[in-house]
């Protein structure tokens, strides 16, 4: 089975639209993070992006939905934000919504993932 066959069955639930653009954001986190291990989350809806079974392990989540993408990140409230894309009020997490006709630069979600790795090394070796 192709690899991508579970991920596109995920999405198939989905409009194109939030499907191609959850491809694309996983392409840029697969890129970015070669060796993290991705895991579908059906009772969540959401695909999982992390460097073993714990939650604290979790670096980042693409969750879809009917109005569009995001990619949210565990612990997102530690993270810098250069570029001013990160959302969200919430004690921990932060999110980056692709919705409308908002353009997110890839190279600002690729620094994301990165400061996000860092505090996740960080957090691995206190």
């Amino acid at each position: 089975m192709n690899a991508d066959q579970p991920i596109l069955q995920f999405l198939s639930y989905y409009s194109d639209v939030v499907s191609e653009e959850a491809f694309r954001v996983r392409k840029i986190i697969l890129e970015s993070l070669p060796s993290i291990q991705e895991q579908i989350d059906h009772s969540a809806k959401m695909i999982a992006y992390s460097y073993g079974p714990k939650y604290s392990d979790m670096i980042c989540t693409i969750i879809p939905s009917k109005k569009g993408v995001k990619l949210g990140f565990y612990k997102g409230n530690e993270l810098p934000d250069p570029d001013g894309i990160l959302e969200g009020t919430g004690k921990i997490s932060r999110y980056v919504q692709f919705a409308g006709k908002k353009e997110i630069k890839t190279s600002s979600i690729k620094n994301l993932l990165l400061l996000a790795q860092r505090k996740y090394e960080e957090r691995s070796n206190e």
